[in-house]
């Protein structure tokens, strides 16, 4: 299982609590030093069976400074991919992906289906 995180995100550490909590063993990398690359974002993207704009972290400073809930809706899926791949503060986190799950953002419930 790989767990991305901002280790500085509240959400991050009640998710990674949970994670620990449940016993569940993960690999940590930390979303700012390691970015998604666009191939993993478009893998995960697929799995996981969200919309792109589902993987946009709407709540950043970033996103708001470069106007993306106005931009986005012109970009083409190669270009949002692109985007997010440049910088992991435009991506929701934290992300989990074990197989062939990925789980966006963090919602206890949603994620009791791993553990099964």
């Amino acid at each position: 299982m790989l767990f991305i995180e901002y280790p500085k995100c509240t959400t991050c550490q009640k998710a990674k609590k949970w994670l620990d909590d449940n016993g569940l063993q993960y690999t940590d990398r930390h979303i700012k030093e390691e970015n998604p690359t666009y191939e993993e974002l478009k893998a995960w993207r697929a799995k996981s069976g969200l919309p792109l704009r589902k993987f946009f972290n709407t709540s950043g400073l970033l996103y708001r400074s470069m106007r993306l809930k106005d931009n986005l809706p012109a970009m083409t899926e190669e270009e949002q991919l692109t985007l997010l791949a440049t910088d992991g503060m435009l991506v929701k986190r934290p992300i989990l992906v074990d197989g062939d799950t990925v789980l966006v953002g963090f919602k206890a419930d949603v994620w009791e289906k791993v553990r099964k």
